[in-house]
């Protein structure tokens, strides 16, 4: 049927990774004129927000849609639809366990929840946002359901209205709120309400599409039945658990982190306006940094149903294939989203974040530091996906936590230091997702028969992307002669031109170099017309 037309691993990437680009520009048209609106201590407040939402969320939807999208892939690929559907069914219940209880948590919680993050005026965020935390519950079963027929499109779909909605309501209700009240801790909480509508129009969509696709599932093998609720409920679980304690327990940290850098700043001498200030602006280099790792996740969320499906008929030259094509797409992205981010940190934070001065040279310095971290946190999705495909998902478990424990330590070592502060905070990042990136590629080597060879992937695209990051300094620099950042034309002259020089640099580079190969081309979308454009 058309809905659950299956999609080539890199189609479905694609697909997902171009909602992905969109979601990004509304969010950086909601995030830029928000931070106008609400300033940057409301800033502050709203992430304070979507920092705890993240725990709970990733607690509730990390692992489950994972597991579900897996299943479901090695359940059709035997041909058990009856199996399909008592997946799905074993799954949302599971979801409304938990989406339940903490929607309820969020939202009569927040004020205690708003202290212990040493952020009391965050409360009004928190509050707004609860809901939320069940709605992506349901939002979740729907997209793991689709995502196990290898199907991105709902997906895709979805988190564009779910943006759209969250860019028109959250601003609107920011604007409103400030204008009535002038209180920016209630400002923020308007803000944050749009996040809770998207999601409530995300679900209502993908219901809506789940209702026919469900009917209309085409009967399986007879002879295969489905397995009880209680043996489907535990290898969701088994599957899901590991996934989410790694996902939530690396969100759980940097919560933990929170805690202690603000501690840390607060005991070392900054007042409080100092330090929340200072975490708006680390808060600010931090999305900008979550921007090309988010485009990471689409391969992952793609490739692990493909790659399961490939296991579970035992055809395991489609399973290397399909691991060494995500290694080399993984490094095309993040390598000049790095090398690139790193070069022209100050305009671009000098755009984006509004910032001057004294505040500028901060952010510059924190956003050098961050751009570090896109390769070793690309690599850590990467590989954690894989070996979660092979089932090996504890691994990635032990291994998050082991890079947590180093955060902890050197945010606590170097953010005590005044001459440091904030900037101690993407140092230990960069340790953590180092420290991850190479227990997971010397774990993979051991637990998988055939890894891919992730470094040797990398290789090509490292080189693309210094020989473009040289091209980006050189017009940078020559622009800065001419351009400075005291208006908004000098600003976007100083991004616009070095990041138009850049991709055309690499895009030559990687075509010459061959870091990409035909076959990739050929599982995109018009992937024989992009193969013959670049003459692959």
């Amino acid at each position: 049927m058309a809905e659950q037309k299956k999609q080539s691993f890199l189609h479905g990437a694609a697909l997902l990774a171009a909602a992905t680009a969109i979601v990004k520009v509304i969010g950086a048209f909601y995030k830029i004129p928000l931070n106008a609106i609400i300033g940057t201590k409301g800033f502050a407040y709203f992430n304070t927000a979507y920092n705890i939402y993240t725990v709970l969320l990733l607690i509730s939807t990390a692992g489950l849609p994972v597991a579900m999208s897996k299943m479901i892939s090695a359940a059709n690929s035997l041909g058990n639809t009856k199996q399909v559907k008592r997946i799905y069914n074993t799954a949302q219940t599971i979801f409304l366990c938990l989406g339940i209880p903490f929607g309820i948590l969020m939202t009569c919680f927040a004020k205690p929840l708003a202290v212990f993050q040493e952020q009391p005026d965050a409360w009004a965020a928190i509050a707004c946002l609860g809901p939320s935390a069940f709605l992506m519950c349901l939002v979740a079963a729907f997209r793991g359901f689709f995502q196990g027929h290898q199907n991105m499109m709902p997906t895709s779909v979805s988190q564009v209205l779910e943006a759209s909605c969250k860019l028109i309501v959250g601003l609107a209700a920011a604007w409103v709120i400030k204008k009535m009240t002038a209180q920016i801790p209630l400002a923020a909480g308007g803000a944050i309400l749009g996040v809770t509508i998207g999601c409530a129009a995300s679900a209502a969509y993908l219901f809506w599409l789940f209702r026919k696709a469900y009917k209309s599932l085409e009967e399986g093998d007879p002879s295969l039945s489905p397995d009880s609720y209680t043996k489907t409920a535990r290898d969701l679980l088994a599957i899901a658990v590991p996934i989410t304690i790694g996902s939530a327990g690396l969100q759980l940290i940097t919560l933990l982190e929170i805690k202690v850098y603000m501690g840390q700043l607060l005991a070392s001498g900054f007042t409080q306006d100092a330090a929340d200030t200072m975490k708006g602006i680390y808060d600010m280099a931090l999305t900008i940094f979550n921007m090309p790792c988010s485009f990471i996740i689409p391969i992952t969320v793609s490739g692990i149903p493909t790659i399961t499906a490939a296991l579970t008929v035992g055809d395991h030259r489609q399973v290397k294939a399909t691991e060494e094509s995500a290694s080399r797409i993984m490094a095309l992205i993040s390598m000049p989203c790095a090398l690139g981010l790193f070069v022209v940190a100050r305009p671009v934070m000098a755009l984006l974040g509004g910032y001057v001065g004294a505040e500028l040279d901060m952010a510059e310095s924190l956003m050098r530091v961050l751009s570090l971290c896109i390769v070793f946190n690309s690599l850590v999705l990467l590989t954690n996906a894989i070996m979660q495909a092979h089932g090996h998902a504890n691994i990635p478990v032990i291994n998050m936590f082991v890079g947590g424990a180093v955060k902890l330590g050197v945010a606590w070592l170097l953010t005590g230091n005044p001459d440091i502060a904030i900037r101690g905070v993407p140092v230990a990042s960069v340790a953590c997702f180092l420290t991850i990136a190479t227990l997971n590629l010397f774990s993979m080597n051991r637990c998988i028969q055939q890894p891919p060879h992730m470094l040797r992937n990398m290789l090509r695209p490292l080189l693309s992307g210094l020989i473009m990051a040289v091209c980006v300094f050189a017009v940078y620099f020559g622009m800065s002669q001419i351009f400075t950042l005291d208006s908004g034309f000098g600003k976007l002259i100083l991004v616009g031109a070095p990041v138009g020089v850049g991709v055309i640099a690499y895009v030559l580079c990687v075509v010459k170099l061959k870091a990409i190969t035909r076959e990739d081309c050929l599982l995109l979308p018009k992937g024989e017309k992009i193969a013959k454009l670049l003459r692959l």
